[in-house]
């Protein structure tokens, strides 16, 4: 900026972004970062950054680039980029030297992939707005680009990665997800060694579908159970309607192809946005919490069903009405099966007790709550991990029609 006074109109800023996005279409994945700190300059910017969460949601780490500010590492936890990344807002911090950095969520669609940073010497509304859309479009490169290179993977992986990780990595959906009506977000540990664990989702209408899973054993065997579960329960998704007929795919594929040593235990549900209505079938794991008013009112009753894989069972259905506000957590047993100080598992009370704190110790949706859930929890756990570990929570704000004004 200096002397020269940039020009921030809006037909200039429509000119930069579509100069942007003519240019990314056919620009190779190394490029993409140099010519988003090059777009940049254009409006004052300077020291770019483009910042992605890191496996175990640890760090939010930098993407390395030509032209690129490439700092240090910063904790999700607590830093003006976690802010941005977990509450998904624009965060501005006046810089001593002058200037002020400001940290745009990086959001394609309501997933979350990063965070932006840039330093302008002065900032208005017409900034504002025009690196809103910045970010966004970058956003959109970065997941479209993701698909052709193992750049954005590399600079968000912080040590070596087995094999049945990278399986598991690769199956999942976005970690986070957000509507008016719904919002859904996970975690899963040991990110580097995850093994049987995952979860899928899918919002097909007004009908929200989750499975969470835990296949039997470790490494490889227990990715190539958990791959097959999450391929048939996506195949009968969208083939079946009933959770009945999702469990019977799941259960048929897994004794087809492992034999009757061999097991996955699911949570599957379906969640009516429109009005709260839930059915669940908890085929041997944790019964989910019902989280109202921040705390941990009761467990969500469900009948006992066997794994599948066992062949042939009829799954028991259970069904909830959730109110406006409440909370679903879901979870596998190597959360609360962790041994802690003197050998005695971590347990269910001690789960509960870090989930009624939550209110207290966090503000804004679910993507921040299971951060800060699975940060406490490994920290309460005394930093280890030893089996695999997932959360999955979702929170319904309430039908559509109280949310359709958004689209107006």
């Amino acid at each position: 900026m200096g002397e020269e006074s940039v020009d921030r109109s809006e037909g200039f800023g429509e000119r930069l972004l579509g100069l942007l996005l003519d240019r990314a279409r056919l620009l190779p994945p190394q490029l993409i970062a140099p010519l988003v700190a090059e777009e940049a300059a254009g409006i004052g910017g300077r020291d770019v950054s483009i910042l992605l969460q890191d496996y175990a949601q640890e760090l939010l780490v930098p993407l390395p680039g030509r032209k690129l500010h490439v700092g240090q590492p910063q904790p999700v936890a607590d830093s003006p980029a976690s802010r941005a990344f977990l509450h998904a807002d624009v965060v501005e911090v006046p810089q001593a030297q002058g200037g002020v950095r400001i940290y745009l969520p990086l959001l394609d669609g309501s997933d979350e992939v990063g965070v932006m940073a840039v330093t302008l010497d002065t900032v208005g509304d017409d900034d504002r707005r025009l690196l809103r859309r910045l970010a966004g479009l970058v956003a959109d490169m970065l997941v479209t680009k993701n698909a052709y290179t193992d750049q954005f993977f590399l600079a968000r992986r912080r040590e070596p990665m087995s094999v049945s990780a990278e399986i598991q990595w690769s199956l999942l959906p976005p970690l986070s997800m957000s509507v008016p009506q719904v919002e859904v977000a996970g975690a899963l540990e040991p990110a580097y060694r995850l093994a049987g664990d995952s979860f899928d989702y899918a919002l097909n209408d007004n009908i929200l579908h989750v499975a969470v899973i835990d296949a039997m054993g470790h490494g490889l065997d227990a990715a190539a159970m958990a791959t097959i579960a999450i391929g048939a329960y996506r195949h009968a998704r969208r083939v079946f309607v009933s959770l009945a007929e999702k469990y019977a795919y799941m259960d048929d594929a897994i004794s087809r192809q492992f034999g009757p040593d061999h097991f996955v235990t699911a949570q599957l549900m379906h969640l009516n946005i429109a009005t709260g209505e839930l059915e669940l079938v908890n085929a041997g794991h944790p019964a989910p919490l019902l989280i109202r008013d921040g705390q941990v009112v009761r467990q969500l009753d469900s009948a006992t069903t066997l794994p599948v894989g066992f062949g042939g069972e009829q799954p028991r259905i259970r069904q909830h009405l959730l109110q406006p506000g409440d909370r679903v957590l879901c979870y596998t047993d190597g959360i609360i099966e962790e041994h802690v100080t003197g050998g005695e598992p971590f347990g269910e009370e001690r789960l509960i007790r870090c989930v009624n704190r939550l209110a207290e110790e966090t503000s804004g949706g679910v993507r921040a709550g299971v951060s800060w859930l699975s940060h406490t929890l490994k920290t309460e756990r005394g930093g280890s991990t030893s089996d695999d570990a997932t959360l999955f929570m979702i929170e319904w704000h309430g039908g559509a029609a109280d949310h359709l004004a958004v689209l107006d």
